[in-house]
């Protein structure tokens, strides 16, 4: 199964997104789209196969969203894709691919419903939060 993280290694959530990926066998395609950045299209293919609005997708902790304005709720899907590609830490992440769908994996636990098996546990989340039991179920 093709997996694909488009990632940002500064980020924990991002980072624990990954570790489950991989404790569930899978080896993703990390794509660390502050370095690649992104195109329009690439943008519009995912939020509309995650069913997300630009807006829904805007990261504003950390980011310059304030300061260029994004946060007004009249500035359009349009406009908010063009500052995306322009800046690329506008993007939420982590952004996950899989046979089973593209879903925002906020919070980090999300990704396993787009997963054929889950990870054995326990496996915790890097602040120590309890992801999958020693039995090997998902905690919620």
């Amino acid at each position: 199964m093709a997996v694909v993280i488009h990632h940002n290694p500064a980020c924990g959530t991002s980072r624990n997104v990954l570790t489950m990926l991989r404790a569930a066998g899978y080896e993703p395609v990390v794509i660390e789209y502050l370095k690649t950045g992104w195109t329009e299209p690439q943008l519009r293919g995912l939020f509309a196969a995650a069913g997300l609005t630009a807006r829904e997708a805007l990261r504003s902790r950390g980011t310059p969203a304030e300061q260029l304005g994004l946060l007004d709720p009249t500035v359009s899907e349009e406009e908010l894709i063009a500052a995306m590609v322009r800046h690329p830490v506008l993007v939420e992440r982590p952004i996950v691919c899989t046979p089973k769908g593209v879903r925002l994996c906020r919070p980090s636990e999300t990704v396993l419903d787009l997963l054929d098996r889950l990870p054995p546990g326990p496996l915790a989340k890097e602040d120590g939060e309890l992801v999958i039991d020693g039995a090997g179920r998902r905690i919620r």
